[in-house]
């Protein structure tokens, strides 16, 4: 029994020995296409020269961290943040604010291809989503969102030194936090009778640097 014992823990270690874990962190840039957001400014809030398109770009920020199992196959978390804002002038001297924060954690899975001195990775993920988002007309008031969102995404490595490597990503995301409300009352777009949610289809290439132990 005993040394049954050792070989489990022997087998055990040597398997967390040859594991890796990496971490990352990047800045991009998503192209989003979130149609009852863009409805909703342009019916209730339009400006001359100023409605959005059925594309906006928006800042985003990751943090993740990897870790691979097998040599191909890799798992891993990532917390992404977007950011949003729109304004545009109203009345006389008025300005009207919108932004939200768009939380993205998800669990992933990534198919590795690894060669010397870089490696590619290809894989997806689910995660929840969380929306806080604040207008401003003349007061400001505060929404929230919660739901889910899916991703797809690759991931290229280039080695800079013994640990550390480049990173370039694309992205494509399903995101659906669904209607924002502050529990008394929802966002509404008067021209449709429909309340504002943040669900989108966003494209993304963001860029940063990978550490690996």
């Amino acid at each position: 029994m005993k040394k049954l014992l050792i070989l489990f823990f022997l087998f055990i270690l040597s398997h967390t020995v040859s594991a890796q874990w990496s971490v990352n962190a990047a800045m991009g840039l998503d192209f989003r296409s979130a149609p009852s957001f863009r409805d909703y400014i342009n019916s209730n809030y339009p400006s001359q020269g100023n409605s959005l398109q059925t594309f906006k770009s928006a800042a985003s920020f990751s943090l993740e961290a990897d870790y691979k199992i097998q040599e191909n196959f890799e798992i891993g978390l990532q917390y992404d943040l977007l950011i949003d804002s729109y304004t545009t002038p109203v009345g006389i001297a008025g300005t009207y604010e919108i932004s939200y924060n768009h939380h993205r954690p998800s669990l992933l899975a990534y198919y590795v291809i690894p060669g010397p001195g870089y490696q590619f990775k290809f894989g997806g993920g689910i995660g929840f989503r969380y929306v806080s988002l604040n207008e401003k007309v003349y007061s400001s008031s505060n929404y929230t969102a919660s739901g889910v969102g899916l991703l797809l995404c690759a991931v290229g490595n280039t080695q800079l030194s013994k640990n550390f490597y480049a990173l370039i990503g694309l992205d494509a995301r399903y995101d659906a936090p669904g209607e924002v409300s502050n529990g008394s009352s929802k966002l509404v777009n008067n021209s449709i009778g429909e309340n504002l949610n943040i669900n989108s289809i966003s494209f993304g290439i963001y860029l940063g640097v990978t550490y690996t132990f």
